[in-house]
């Protein structure tokens, strides 16, 4: 068991294997706190409930607040977890999350793959937590208006990041200071939350 007063920040990864150069194995490289990852799955590699089942195993193992750092299609397996969610979150990032309800290039997968996966559709229910979601302006996987749609079903606050394409080394990150930045940003912003919801657990104890 993890056990803190700060939040153990869980990177939660899209549907990539792991990137050595990606910025969500850099930002947990260089957090000065206790961080997770939700590992790649060796198999079935596709399919929305192994992904929201390995986010809950590893969420079930820390105890304390969390922030969650999701990327991708990890936003989806975020948002489709918090449908049913097993514990409190202190708050995530949801950084340009894919769009699986319309068509994306080749190699990513196809419409039929992602319903027959249990992907679709997306929840369009708001998060039980605090969240930011970080959008591009010209992300390849995600056009700037649906994106806009989900922070406002989710009830995230909006972030643009400007033009970083899918936020992914293809596009450059790599290494991404903002990261660190938006993560000090949301756990600042969520403290106050936290304890007080801290102090009531401690209560009906």
């Amino acid at each position: 068991m993890t056990t803190s007063h700060d939040p153990t920040v869980v990177i939660v990864p899209g549907l990539r294997g792991h990137v050595d150069d990606h910025w969500q194995t850099h930002l947990a490289a260089g957090l000065g706190r206790t961080v997770r990852t939700v590992q790649p799955l060796e198999t079935t590699p596709l399919s929305r409930k192994a992904r929201v089942a390995a986010l809950d195993a590893v969420l079930a193992e820390v105890e304390g607040p969390v922030v969650l750092v999701a990327h991708s299609a990890g936003v989806l397996s975020t948002v489709h977890w918090a449908q049913e969610p097993t514990r409190e979150i202190q708050g995530a990032l949801l950084m340009t999350p894919a769009d699986m309800e319309e068509p994306m290039p080749s190699p990513h997968p196809t419409l039929e793959e992602l319903d027959q996966g249990g992907w679709l559709p997306i929840p369009r229910r708001v998060l039980p937590f605090p969240s930011l979601l970080g959008i591009s302006t010209d992300d390849p996987l995600a056009r700037y208006r649906r994106v806009t749609g989900m922070a406002e079903v989710w009830g995230s606050r909006l972030v643009d990041l400007g033009a970083v394409g899918h936020l992914n080394p293809a596009a450059g990150f790599g290494p991404w200071p903002r990261a660190e930045e938006l993560l000090a940003e949301l756990i600042e912003s969520t403290a106050d939350r936290q304890t007080a919801s801290s102090g009531a657990s401690a209560a009906i104890r």
